[in-house]
């Protein structure tokens, strides 16, 4: 057998050895189909074109692809439709099994809105706005268990599920524009219902999830790494509200977040939950800041190629400091205006927008999954966490293969 199939499996055998959890690196790349349809071309160092980025991300150590899905982004008309924000269901079903075809993790995040779901909107899906609390209850689980099981039959089963984006003020407010059931941490006391809803809402999404796919993970995700103490407070009430989940998700891009010093400090908080915590987005600026920059790192990490490494490496430095953190993602590294009519959009990508080329900070990805004890840097098995199945070549299987051999938590299942 080549020794270039069999490594993996040997090292995912070497990492199940040291005990340590499954570690996960890579970035969003929701809107590569976008790009490639636009002409967008992205090559190489060496300036040779790459067929396909998906492959190309995994051959340069990255282990793990996170997708976003919106329910029915056609239900807004081309005046307040943002064309970024377009991936339903049926693009996600295909560029889900490019992902996990290419071998790789795939994290699926649930926006539960037709367009973009963040601190600043939650918008209720047009469909859904009619709904009482307790049929959108029903809708919800309904909708991410038909969602999951089309994924599954297409053969992209996400492995890591996100119920909800930056959910810090809950989810689902009410019609486009409206804030009906916003609400805050420090408001739990005094909006009692406004947080049983949204704990309700969480439950019917994490049910389906058990239910399709028992052995993903689930992530609930926030953004207040500027607020520990907010940041807290909101997962002590999941905790409260005893919703089901696995991992901390956090975004963190420091010209909104601060310093480092504020991400060390919600680290150093969620910690001590009995949970993973993963970075799920994160990014630098290439060449110029955003619009709307609330906090500037230029003196440490100027708008450069090395500036935006270095910030690359040095904030993997600091997640490999906590055991707790086990994933690091990169949003939109995929923007790519070069060879294409592509405006001016996102400041931030691991592509360089004047040649196509990956950015110096897109090789030091891959760093987040090394181990400081072995060296070693490809995915680990977590003997305590439930079974995840791997085929000699690497390859994360939803389920055992039918005949051969599958690598199950360090332990080889022969098949036949």
């Amino acid at each position: 057998m080549n020794a270039k199939i069999i490594l993996p499996a040997l090292l995912l055998l070497a990492f199940t050895l040291n005990g340590k959890a499954q570690k996960y690196a890579g970035g969003d790349l929701s809107q590569l189909p976008i790009y490639e349809a636009a002409g967008s071309v992205y090559v190489d160092a060496d300036g040779n074109t790459i067929s396909d980025f998906i492959p190309f991300c995994a051959d340069n150590g990255w282990n793990t692809i996170r997708l976003r899905l919106f329910v029915n982004p056609d239900n807004y008309t081309q005046s307040d439709k943002d064309a970024n924000a377009c991936q339903d269901l049926e693009m996600i079903k295909a560029l889900g099994k490019r992902v996990k075809d290419a071998g790789m993790t795939f994290l699926l995040d649930f926006h539960y809105s037709d367009t973009w779901a963040d601190p600043a909107k939650q918008w209720t899906p047009k469909d859904w706005e009619s709904l009482s609390d307790d049929d959108l209850c029903t809708q919800i689980y309904d909708y991410t268990k038909d969602a999951l099981e089309q994924l599954v039959k297409a053969g992209a089963a996400p492995d890591i599920i996100q119920t909800g984006n930056e959910i810090s003020y809950g989810m689902l407010w009410g019609a486009y524009g409206k804030t009906t059931y916003k609400i805050y941490p420090s408001t739990a006391s005094s909006d009692a219902a406004k947080w049983e809803r949204f704990a309700n809402l969480l439950k019917n999404a994490g049910k389906a999830c058990r239910e399709v796919l028992p052995e993903a993970k689930i992530v609930i995700h926030t953004e207040r790494v500027a607020q520990p103490d907010v940041a807290n407070t909101f997962y002590s009430l999941m905790d409260s509200y005893g919703i089901d989940y696995d991992i901390i998700g956090l975004s963190y891009y420091s010209y909104y977040h601060g310093s480092f010093d504020n991400l060390t400090a919600t680290l150093d908080k969620l910690k001590t939950f009995n949970k993973e915590i993963m970075i799920v987005e994160a990014g630098y600026p290439l060449y110029w800041g955003m619009d709307d920059t609330t906090y500037d790192y230029t003196a440490t990490y100027p708008y450069s190629d090395a500036g935006q490494k270095n910030f690359t490496s040095d904030l993997i430095t600091l997640l490999n400091g906590y055991e707790q953190v086990t994933g690091f993602f990169w949003w939109l590294p995929e923007y790519n205006p070069y060879v294409s009519n592509l405006q001016g959009w996102y400041n931030a990508p691991l592509i360089d927008p004047y040649t196509g080329k990956p950015t110096s900070a897109f090789y030091v990805i891959k760093d987040f999954l090394t181990d400081t004890d072995t060296g070693i840097s490809l995915p680990t098995a977590n003997t305590s966490a439930p079974k995840a199945y791997y085929n000699l070549a690497g390859q994360h299987l939803s389920s055992p293969a039918k005949t051969g051999i599958t690598i199950s938590n360090g332990k080889k299942m022969i098949t036949k």
